[in-house]
């Protein structure tokens, strides 16, 4: 015959109570503190992304800023439901993103064996691809326009592009395809990413799909099917205004 737990002491007591202590144990062993406010990241401080706040470019020289502000222009140019990616701030997300982790593959494991036909389209990582695909981009504009490819009109512009897409323009130290795929994949990434991260300034894009953001509970709204919310969309630190330059 199994013996009844003592009066007053239910097994869901029991789990509380120990829970509770364990709890208690590990912030007394850890010292912890009760955090106020919006956590003030620090770079490379694992605790959280760079500080995107800061001003001026991390990682590209002003005229490659120039450049690659104009290639996300093109590529997410601006129309009646959204800003450019210029607008957007897809260039400071790039540029943020190359000064990390990202930029020099730190946490990706790159070596062999690979299953075939998955092999790295290029040996360079992306920081590396940026900085030969820009200046190959300059040289061929130059030779081809006398120009840069920022003083293009924007038909110039578009046609420099799809040629890049194609491959047709020979590019030395990366292939103009990959060198295009890199950036417009970028450039998306910044476009719909959370603000936090340089791009979607002022969330335009979750405004213009009626993504309401980061929103820690969404239990008021689960029984209200086919409604429009019209709820303003929140960043990670809950702002709803977020607005970063590079």
């Amino acid at each position: 015959m199994s013996k009844q737990p003592p009066q007053g002491l239910s097994r869901r007591n029991l789990l509380k109570a120990s829970a509770a202590t364990v709890a208690a144990g590990v912030a007394a062993s850890a010292q912890a503190v009760t955090v106020n406010g919006v956590p003030h990241w620090l770079p490379f401080d694992h605790n959280g992304p760079l500080h995107y706040d800061a001003k001026g470019w991390q990682f590209f020289t002003a005229e490659e800023a120039r450049e690659v502000e104009a290639i996300v222009e093109r590529l997410i140019p601006a129309d009646d439901l959204s800003v450019s990616g210029k607008e957007a701030g897809c260039a400071v997300f790039i540029d943020r993103q190359l000064t990390g982790h990202y930029g020099r593959y730190e946490r990706l494991y790159q070596h062999g064996p690979f299953v075939p036909g998955v092999e790295p389209a290029s040996d360079l990582v992306p920081a590396d691809r940026y900085r030969v695909g820009l200046e190959q981009l300059g040289k061929h504009c130059q030779a081809t326009f006398g120009k840069r490819f920022s003083e293009l009109d924007d038909a110039q512009r578009d046609d420099m592009l799809k040629a890049m897409e194609s491959g047709d323009i020979k590019f030395e130290g990366i292939e103009s395809k990959i060198f295009f795929e890199q950036i417009l994949q970028n450039a998306m990434e910044g476009f719909f990413a959370d603000p936090i991260y340089g791009g979607n300034r002022d969330m335009v894009s979750w405004k213009m799909l009626g993504f309401p953001g980061a929103r820690y509970d969404y239990r008021p709204y689960i029984d209200r099917h086919n409604e429009k919310l019209d709820l303003v969309p929140l960043s990670i630190i809950g702002s709803s205004s977020w607005n970063r330059k590079g």
